[in-house]
């Protein structure tokens, strides 16, 4: 075994480079059953951030559906999610391009299905009974900022979209039943977010496909229901929240059943259409729930109501289908990427159905996160995923500690994720120590632990950031001298907050961040438009606030070096709330540095900005922290450095 070599921490040479980051990056989503053949999505940077459809038959070959340039993709919400559906071999979609449906026949070019308007569509299901499918829909023709969302029917034969739910502000997941004769359909209205509280309904349809007899079965204003479902024999299932944790339930007979209360999460938020975590095979469900931030697999027997753990290699689950004995499955874990994998039920044996990469990494170069609980403001015990570094060639000095990069994930109703990401292992095989905070308001932890953030953000998640970094620094783990925060769209806008308003961090880095609450509560899409009056306060009865918390109002007290990355065609946050930042810093004589990209949106999908955001990030940070690197890396302007 060869000795390792002695190096400044964050200087390492590591085989984990931006190129094979971005080689390696291809995300799966979608997933959908057809017969005997599995249907996924695949966002490919490579292409230019272009989703593919992938059918994978039972001979295990394996064909993109939608051919280049056509991009699966729908922009309801922005953020989008089931944007495909497959029946009987004729896969549907939404093209990004133009937002139009398109049907996909066995052999033939994609056709338009419907009419060239300002039209977006997601989450369809499909109505044989009747020819058509039904779907949410989002209509920008008269008000780009404040579309119409309703849920529609879509002629086969025509294309025509004839209105069937409208009147609320949003809605989701409608769902056949398997005779076709009942549709179930989530709903909410401003200002909530799905998961604050939202609505399930059903109802009878008359010959014509109409709603004739509406009927709301669960949800509130502050009751969250996620993932409504019809078992094989016509029975209506879902996840609520109203016990503090989302657990399943069924309605039958008009009656709502608790099906197996637990201090677990069997939902998520709904930031897009079409996840799955459970599905029905065998008189079993099949589900995925979370606990303490990690997830596990199990088995409910629909009779007996008992539920079996599913001993597998994995901690995360994305998508969960079940048919014919075996789930369907999109699973990975901290040493393995996300793939599409399919479980035997009665053998429990495993096939991988589409791993994203054959590349094997030397678990050398692999750090395992640790979990780890926090003290933290208000006596209260906060969450996270520490990284040590790691790397198979080089050691830091005897008397030196590593960098903290501290990652506050997005959302911020979200989560850190258990799962191998080579953007986050780039940074600890080059000697950076990480930790991904599941700050107050992350998911996986219950409502009560959500709803710290009610009336809190830019404080709960700022104090919980910044005392998981003291917690490192108090243990003897991290330089508390060289300490990094960073973040994209929510977590840019906590990083923010923690270079402002608190003076621990030395460096930090906002990915679309931001910077201005109240800007971002004009300007932003009307998904979120409303947003923050649950998070924040109501606009613009409580101004203050917004203007209190906004790190742009507060330049006077940073101190410390900055790097800004943008997307210029984002509607989520648009890149004023980048460039205000960056002019304010730029006159204070702070360094910093700012880096804008064209044709990206609210995520970056393209294999080049990918590949030169994470390296203009760590020679930033080797500028700051004073390390040379080990490898060519084009130069980013830093001003006032």
């Amino acid at each position: 075994m060869t000795e390792k070599r002695i190096a400044p921490y964050g200087s390492w040479k590591s085989p984990i480079t931006s190129d094979l980051v971005v080689k390696e990056n291809v995300v799966q989503l979608q997933l959908a059953l057809d017969g005997d053949d599995v249907y996924w999505l695949e966002l490919r940077p490579q292409e230019k951030g272009r989703s593919v459809i992938v059918r994978r038959a039972a001979d295990g070959t394996a064909t993109d559906i939608n051919p280049a340039p056509f991009n699966a993709s729908t922009r309801v919400h922005e953020y989008g999610g089931a944007s495909f559906m497959v029946d009987d071999g004729v896969v549907y979609f939404s093209n990004h391009a133009d937002q139009r449906l398109y049907r996909h026949r066995p052999g033939e070019a994609p056709e338009p299905l419907t009419p060239e308007k300002a039209w977006r569509f997601a989450d369809a299901v499909m109505d044989r009974k009747r020819q058509r499918l039904v779907c949410v829909r989002e209509d920008h023709t008269d008000s780009p900022k404040e579309a119409s969302n309703t849920i529609v029917a879509v002629s086969l034969n025509t294309g025509e979209a004839m209105v069937l739910i409208a009147g609320n502000d949003f809605y989701s997941s409608p769902r056949l039943s398997p005779d076709g004769n009942h549709l179930a359909w989530l709903t909410w209205n401003h200002p909530n977010m799905p998961w604050d509280g939202c609505e399930l309904w059903v109802s009878e349809l008359d010959e014509a496909g109409l709603i004739v007899t509406p009927h709301k079965v669960a949800g509130s204003v502050d009751e969250s229901i996620f993932q409504p479902e019809w078992s094989p024999e016509g029975v209506l299932y879902f996840v609520s929240d109203r016990t503090g944790w989302w657990n399943l339930y069924r309605w039958r007979g008009g009656n709502v059943e608790a099906l197996y209360p637990m201090e677990a999460e069997f939902g998520g938020p709904l930031w897009l259409f079409g996840v799955s975590i459970y599905g029905f095979v065998d008189g079993q469900i099949v589900c995925r729930y979370v606990k303490d931030g990690q997830a596990y697999l199990g088995l409910l027997n629909k009779a007996t109501l008992e539920l079996e753990p599913v001993a597998l290699p994995y901690t995360f689950y994305y998508r969960v289908k079940a048919k014919d004995g075996r789930a369907i499955l999109i699973a990975g874990s901290p040493t393995e990427a996300a793939s599409v994998v399919a479980l035997d039920l009665a053998t429990r044996k495993l096939e991988v159905l589409s791993h994203p990469s054959s590349l094997v990494i030397d678990p050398g170069y692999v750090s395992i996160p640790q979990a780890i609980e926090f003290p933290t403001a208000n006596g209260l015990t906060a969450h996270a995923f520490f990284y040590p570094p790691k790397n198979l060639d080089f050691s830091g000095p005897v008397n030196e500690r590593p960098p903290l990069i501290l990652i506050s994930h997005g959302g911020p109703t979200s989560v850190a994720l258990l799962l191998l990401d080579l953007g986050l292992q780039y940074w600890t095989s080059r000697g950076f120590a990480v930790v991904d905070v599941n700050y107050g308001g992350s998911t996986g932890y219950g409502r009560a632990y959500r709803e710290r953030l009610d009336g809190q953000w830019g404080i709960v998640d700022m104090d919980d950031c910044t005392n998981a970094a003291l917690y490192l620094v108090e243990q003897g783990l991290v330089d508390g001298d060289r300490l990094a925060v960073r973040g994209a769209s929510a977590g840019g806008y906590t990083t923010l907050c923690c270079l402002t308003f608190k003076d621990v961090f030395k460096a930090g880095a906002s990915h679309y961040g931001i910077s201005d609450l109240e800007v971002f509560a004009v300007d932003t899409h009307k998904f979120e438009s409303h947003y923050l009056e649950r998070l924040v306060g109501p606009y613009p009865g409580r101004k203050d606030i917004y203007l209190e918390r906004s790190p742009i109002h507060h330049i006077e007290k940073l101190s410390c070096g900055l790097i800004l990355f943008q997307g210029l065609e984002d509607k989520i946050v648009l890149p004023n709330q980048a460039e205000m930042m960056f002019e304010a810093m730029r006159a204070k004589g702070l360094p910093v540095a700012y880096l804008a990209f064209e044709g990206e949106q609210h995520g970056f999908r393209q294999a080049a900005t990918v590949r030169r955001a994470l390296e203009a990030e760590l020679y930033f940070y080797s500028k700051v922290f004073g390390f040379e690197l080990r490898e060519a890396i084009e130069p980013v302007e830093i001003e006032n450095l």
